[in-house]
């Protein structure tokens, strides 16, 4: 029958179906390689370079130090230069009997402000009318220098003042003076009373900023005279000690001189 075909026909047809199903592959140039395309680099590990001349650094720094140490090892000390005071004198050691102190029992370690307060003051000058010279208690010198006591003694229990002396006096027609002596557990109660001498820019007192002391280091003291004729105060500190000194002279000028001689007197003596 025309309508059957035979076997071969049928597997030719397949062929040709399958041979028409596959895609063509473009066939390459003639003489030209194919070759695969080459992978992207992945990122640089950052960081290595730094690291390696870090280590390197450390090594060479502790193997510097330990070849120093080794080379000072095997030498023999450098002697020192000789003392300038070969022996210090020293009260021998004797036993204790009535009359040993605390300050003969620490006789090395007394220091000139160990003394008492109140001997560091300057004497009054000969002829002058003293009215008080010797130490204090903290309620009597509140009491005798501020105008609110309660207020001041506070301060002074806070700032951990130690002990009190004053020497005051008149002399000629209408000077009076008084040296007041403030010692304080530390350096840092000295200084916070000092601090506190801000005030003393306001008009109702000395009503300018004053100077520095002549003689004394910058910020350790300090002087004023006021605007209000025949006034003048300085307030200096050494170690945990303060001085206050405060002038007045009832014919309205001030001696500076006088003064600052004074004070440099008594700076001297703490």
């Amino acid at each position: 029958m025309q309508a059957e075909q035979s076997v071969p026909e049928l597997v030719k047809g397949t062929e040709n179906a399958t041979e028409s199903d596959t895609p063509e592959i473009p066939a390459a140039h003639s003489g030209t390689p194919v070759t695969a395309a080459a992978p992207e680099p992945g990122p640089r590990r950052r960081g290595r370079t730094a690291l390696l001349i870090a280590a390197g650094l450390v090594l060479g720094a502790v193997a510097g130090t330990v070849t120093g140490y080794a080379v000072q090892y095997d030498r023999e000390p450098t002697p020192l230069p000789p003392l300038a005071q070969q022996s210090i004198d020293t009260p021998p050691p004797v036993a204790p009997n009535a009359g040993t102190t605390r300050r003969s029992i620490n006789a090395n370690r007394w220091t000139k402000a160990e003394e008492d307060i109140d001997k560091m003051l300057v004497d009054a000058p000969s002829g002058a009318d003293v009215a008080f010279s010797g130490a204090q208690s903290t309620d009597e010198y509140a009491a005798d220098y501020y105008d609110k006591p309660s207020a001041g003694i506070g301060a002074l229990i806070r700032d951990r003042v130690r002990r009190n002396a004053s020497n005051q006096w008149k002399e000629g027609r209408g000077t009076y003076v008084e040296i007041r002596l403030s010692q304080y557990r530390d350096r840092t109660g000295a200084a916070s009373f000092q601090r506190g001498m801000g005030y003393m820019s306001k008009a109702d007192m000395a009503g300018n900023n004053g100077k520095d002391l002549p003689g004394v280091p910058k910020d350790f003291g300090h002087m004023w005279i006021y605007s209000k004729p025949g006034h003048a105060r300085v307030v200096a500190r050494r170690g945990d000690i303060v001085m206050d000194i405060i002038y007045t002279n009832a014919d309205g000028r001030v001696d500076e001189g006088a003064l600052l001689d004074l004070a440099k007197r008594q700076w001297e003596r703490l």
